[in-house]
């Protein structure tokens, strides 16, 4: 590129970006020394909406609580005026309680004697055309849509109001009530055929009714956020949901449970198709289950779906109406000699996510984040080790059923970063661009970078000629960084990162913590 005194200026390699900082920004259900947590209250589903001005939780309760920013409402002027003169904003998002509704409740299926969770097992933002906020929200059977707006209060004002001083507000004006006698009789009818409303001629007197006594409704400025239940969408899974996910069409959405796929309309609830089935004809040829399932980000005729043996198979629209075939599948073979009776259990998938820009899968199995290229097949383009000190004690982990926790995992916005949970309310961040280094242990409390951070240099997988990137967070077998030992009792499952800016909202049991860089 040339310069404007003639001369070539050549770009210097840019380097990897350097580790972020974490700091700790806000913390929603804080729980206090020795307080014992109610099951009901523990969180197990989080999403930021599209624009990161909305934060979604959901819990074990059926509840959904809504949180929206509110640094960017007050500084909106002076951030207008400072952009303008190119001036840099310090600030991180700050969210406040918005409101929270009940969107399931306990069920009982009667004819498969199964009792059905209210827990939210998953929530989507869905587009909205208006002011109002839309999502879905789902449990082990049933998917909601949601409608949440605010209205204007509107008050009833006195009934016994004076006729003649209600002009103003619409009532008809006269003297007060007629002081005639009119002959009643003993169940409280009037003998006056006119006013006699059980006849079926209805006739007014002559000159009209005296005064109509009509309550008065005011729309005071006062505003209230009301949650309706728009479309219930029951009765297509036998099997639990474990995903749902909005196409960018705007219109269609998929539910997927262990064995099938629907494909749903936002506008039709009695009706899905089925898209993916992999059920088989003898239930005792079933190899593997359905994990979990999103579409694409801008494709709308492409999804992926996850499997319990650790592959993840991507499936196009256009060419059939059941995709039994895959168009791609992504699946690391495992090293000769290294099967044992865990290896299957821990390879399960337990979460997938697209990049924001569709090229790039990730997906956590129990004991690693893989970032899969979905231009290349052959195997993840990067591998990052979660919780390798664990490897040892699977057999401990498969007794207490802490082997089977599924963790999910989320992408950075600009794709530069992924992050994922594990146990003793630590999470990980991982940096994914070419030459870095970067892996952060992170704890949820008030103090997150009190675990020391010891990136490892990567190290070259020997299974190809492509370069794949292995790196492990500061551990230590057995112990964290402070010399305590790990409690499997307390995990973080559930996180999600800010669409546009580094920020991570994560769930340690009841407690909504919120970390920015």
């Amino acid at each position: 590129m040339n310069g404007g005194d003639g001369g070539d200026v050549a770009a210097a390699p840019a380097g990897p970006p350097p580790p972020l900082e974490w700091k700790f920004s806000q913390v929603f259900g804080e729980r206090t020394a020795g307080e014992e947590v109610q099951e009901v209250d523990i969180i197990s589903a989080i999403e930021f909406d599209k624009t990161g001005d909305h934060l979604a939780t959901g819990d074990r309760g059926g509840r959904v609580v809504l949180f929206e920013r509110t640094d960017t409402k007050e500084h909106i002027g002076s951030r207008r005026e400072l952009e303008r003169m190119d001036y840099p904003v310090s600030r991180h998002p700050e969210f406040r309680y918005k409101t929270e509704f009940q969107s399931h409740e306990p069920e009982f299926d009667y004819l498969k004697s199964l009792e059905i969770e209210e827990k939210i097992n998953k929530i989507r933002w869905c587009q909205s055309p208006n002011g109002a906020l839309f999502l879905l929200s789902t449990n082990d059977k049933t998917i909601k849509f949601w409608k949440v707006q605010e209205k204007k209060v509107k008050k009833l004002s006195d009934m016994t109001i004076d006729p003649p001083r209600a002009v103003g507000n619409g009532s008809v004006a006269s003297s007060s009530v007629s002081s005639s006698p009119k002959q009643c009789l003993a169940n409280g009818g009037n003998a006056d055929r006119s006013f006699n409303c059980l006849s079926n001629d209805l006739s007014f007197p002559p000159g009209g009714i005296s005064s109509l006594r009509l309550p008065v409704v005011v729309t005071s400025n006062e505003t209230s956020l009301v949650a309706r239940c728009r479309r219930v969408y029951a009765h297509a899974h036998d099997y639990h949901i474990n995903s749902i996910s909005n196409n960018s069409d705007g219109e269609t959405f998929i539910s997927a449970d262990d064995l099938r796929i629907n494909l749903w309309n936002l506008e039709i609830s009695n009706q899905s198709f089925n898209i993916v089935d992999v059920k088989p004809t003898n239930m005792e040829d079933l190899t593997e289950v359905i994990t979990s399932a999103e579409f694409h980000p801008t494709h709308c005729n492409t999804l992926a779906y996850s499997s319990s043996k650790g592959s993840i198979r991507l499936i196009d629209l256009r060419q059939s109406a059941l995709c039994d075939s895959h168009s791609k599948l992504f699946e690391e073979q495992e090293a000769p000699g290294s099967r044992s009776f865990f290896t299957e259990i821990i390879a399960s998938i337990s979460d997938i996510k697209f990049s924001k820009d569709g090229r790039y899968i990730l997906s956590r199995d129990y004991m690693t984040l893989k970032l899969w290229d979905i231009n290349m097949d052959s195997g993840p383009v990067s591998t990052f080790q979660v919780h390798e000190y664990l490897r040892p004690k699977l057999c401990d982990l498969y007794e207490n059923d802490s082997i089977f926790d599924k963790f999910e995992c989320c992408l950075s916005g600009d794709g530069l970063r992924v992050a994922t949970g594990s146990y003793s309310n630590l999470f990980r961040v991982f940096g994914c661009a070419a030459g870095t280094t970067e892996a952060t242990t992170l704890e949820a409390s008030k103090n997150p970078m009190r675990q020391v951070q010891t990136p490892l240099r990567p190290s070259r997988s020997l299974s190809s000629s492509i370069t794949r990137v292995v790196r492990r967070g500061s551990e230590s077998p057995g112990v964290d960084a402070n010399g305590n030992s790990f409690d499997f009792t307390t995990k973080l499952l559930h996180l999600a990162w800010h669409p546009t800016e580094n920020s991570i909202a994560c769930a340690a049991a009841n407690s909504l913590y919120m970390y920015y860089a």
